[in-house]
């Protein structure tokens, strides 16, 4: 099977390169079923139903999230219902669920949400959590896996994969918006600390410049925005896996500046 994730998809500027550019791209590398990560994709915070409902029709298959799932309040009581994931570690009574099973030419697909410790709410141990979840799908038989681990350390991120590597078939990071030059396959386990941002690029993870400077220079804050005018980008991951191994995986960027198209081979252990 091929599958694309998107990484961290930020206010309306990331839902235009979307709409912009997967059609095509899911028809050009064969894609059977598209993740991304959404939980900034409603004017930076949170994801609406509406623009949950957008982005199901520009071609995503389930949309992943992290700790800002619950800032757009009218998604909270879907999440038992649409292909919307919560972190898997949030307290068991937490609305939504962090796994979900697919069938994806004929083959089974499970996707994990997963959210780390630094920095970050407070859920339950990422690492406990995770091999549990690991263990009860191996039980059901199921070999192809997939995680979105939203962190804020690439260390954490990094421990993870240590952890899973031949276990899973991707871990892929989000959260910091920028992209990392480490991806790479080994012993069927692809990786990257952070997919990057999909949205403005000439900001601040995706924001207007004005309010990190301030925060920076004088020690306070007030409103992050998103800029109505920016320099796009667009970043996806296409992974090519069969039971429960990942065999190629490639970084597609696109620049609304640029006619190129960037693709970038992961390293091979």
């Amino acid at each position: 099977m091929k599958i694309g994730f998107i990484g961290d998809i930020v206010g309306k500027p990331g839902r235009e390169m979307i709409k912009n550019h997967l059609g095509y791209l899911r028809d050009e590398f064969g894609l059977d079923f598209v993740i991304a990560n959404g939980e900034n994709a409603s004017h930076g915070f949170g994801l609406s139903r509406k623009n949950a409902d957008e982005l199901f029709g520009y071609g995503i298959d389930v949309i992943t999230g992290g700790n800002h799932i619950w800032d757009k309040k009218d998604i909270i009581p879907l999440l038992n219902d649409i292909a919307v994931l919560r972190p898997a570690n949030y307290p068991d009574i937490t609305p939504g669920r962090g796994v979900e099973v697919f069938d994806v030419a004929n083959e089974k697909l499970a996707i994990i949400n997963l959210m780390g410790h630094f920095t970050m709410p407070m859920v339950n141990n990422p690492f406990e959590t995770i091999q549990k979840i690991i263990k009860e799908l191996n039980e059901q038989d199921i070999k192809n896996i997939f995680i979105d681990f939203h962190a804020e350390a690439t260390s954490e991120k990094r421990a993870l994969f240590c952890m899973l590597r031949g276990k899973v078939s991707a871990i892929c990071g989000t959260h910091t918006h920028i992209g990392t030059d480490d991806m790479m396959i080994e012993d069927g386990t692809f990786y990257v600390s952070d997919v990057g941002l999909s949205g403005c690029r000439d900001g601040v993870i995706g924001m207007d410049i004005k309010e990190p400077l301030q925060r920076f220079s004088v020690g306070y804050s007030s409103s992050f925005d998103i800029p109505k005018k920016c320099k796009k980008i667009f970043q996806m991951v296409v992974l090519d896996m069969t039971k429960g191994k990942c065999k190629e995986a490639k970084k597609i960027k696109i620049y609304n500046d640029r006619d190129e198209v960037i693709i970038t081979e992961a390293f091979r252990e």
